[in-house]
């Protein structure tokens, strides 16, 4: 047997002297809020008010102890929006960003900070010292051997298809042009990216999964401060004095292989390079690998400090840091090429 009934509450106060005239004012004044129909009968005065009540219902169930029924109660709420928009709100709070997105956004509001930690002279350069010695003389030697071997593939390919037009003199030229501009900027960077991003990346992981960036705070010392502020001064401060020596090294490698293999003097190469050559084209090298220094810091230090996962969170972050540091460093050789050289050149006039 199911019954249902429908309860409505009621507030009943009887005026039988004047005197309670008073009383009854002070009540009804602080009921006001709940006031939905006010009725008065007969001398007996009786004020009824009707507040929103919930539905009701009683379930019969028998009992096997004693054969009586026994009535259990359940409420049900009336209002169907109030559900509908608690469910909205239960769906809203589990939605959660997807995680490259909040880690993209971290890339520029870790660069956004490191700007006005610079700005306002909020740097560690103790720090700052030890990571440029990191970044700037112990990637020498793997930049100068990636440089000269660069440097040769490219001369093979120039001369073979130069000689063949009788444009010998040229070929210093168009390797100065293509190092200066295009390849030592770009294979500096790669390189540094391989070597320096990724342990960027692990070091900042790690102390990211063991809490270490935890104590810093709690002693407190800001870990953009201490950590990411001095490795992104020490790549852009670095990465430019690394191109101009990889350009220095790759057009040496070329000068050497194109007299002894190919029998084009080594003056020849030189003095082309030197007339197609101009201060503009050394200074936009330096200024691509200072934009591909802070972009390598910046990432690999973003992708460190929102590491999560233990020792597999921290392999990840580092093999992710180096690809979107080559992405970037792609995207800004591109955008930055189409700004610093427009229009057509004449550089190899006077290589010809």
């Amino acid at each position: 047997m199911q019954t249902a009934s429908l309860l409505h509450p009621v507030f009943c106060f009887s005026n039988r002297a004047n005197k309670v005239d008073g009383w009854m004012k002070r009540k009804t004044s602080n009921l006001s809020p709940f006031l939905g129909r006010v009725s008065f009968t007969g001398k007996s005065q009786t004020c009824k008010f009707h507040i929103p009540v919930q539905r009701t219902r009683l379930f019969s169930i028998p009992s096997a102890d004693d054969g009586h029924p026994s009535v259990s109660v359940s409420e049900e709420n009336s209002d169907t929006n109030h559900a509908f928009n608690h469910e909205e709100e239960s769906l809203l709070s589990k939605w959660s960003p997807p995680r490259y997105l909040w880690r993209g956004l971290s890339v520029f509001i870790m660069a956004g900070q490191v700007i006005i930690r610079i700005l306002t002279g909020k740097v560690h350069w103790v720090n700052t010292l030890q990571q440029l010695e990191r970044v700037g003389p112990r990637s020498v030697g793997v930049c100068i051997l990636t440089a000269a071997f660069v440097g040769m593939a490219f001369t093979i390919q120039f001369v073979r298809e130069f000689t063949r037009l009788g444009l010998n003199r040229s070929v210093g030229g168009v390797l100065a042009l293509a190092f200066s501009r295009e390849l030592s900027p770009v294979v500096t960077s790669i390189v540094v990216a391989g070597r320096i991003g990724s342990a960027f990346a692990a070091e900042l992981g790690t102390m990211q999964v063991s809490e270490q960036t935890d104590t810093l705070r709690v002693l407190g010392t800001n870990p953009v401060d201490y950590l990411v502020t001095p490795r992104v001064i020490a790549s852009c401060i670095a990465l430019p004095f690394l191109t101009l020596l990889c350009f220095t090294v790759g057009m040496a490698s070329s000068a050497l292989l194109a007299d002894s293999v190919y029998g084009i003097s080594i003056n020849i190469i030189l003095d082309s390079a030197q007339r197609a050559l101009n201060s503009w084209d050394i200074i936009s090298a330096m200024i691509k690998s200072m934009a591909f220094g802070g972009i390598i810091s910046t990432v690999s230090c973003a992708w460190g400090v929102t590491t999560m996962g233990g020792a597999k969170g921290v392999g990840e972050s580092t093999t992710s840091a180096v690809v979107i540091s080559l992405v970037g460093i792609f995207i800004a050789d591109f955008a930055l090429s189409y700004c610093f050289f427009q229009g057509a050149g004449d550089a190899l006039k006077n290589c010809v």
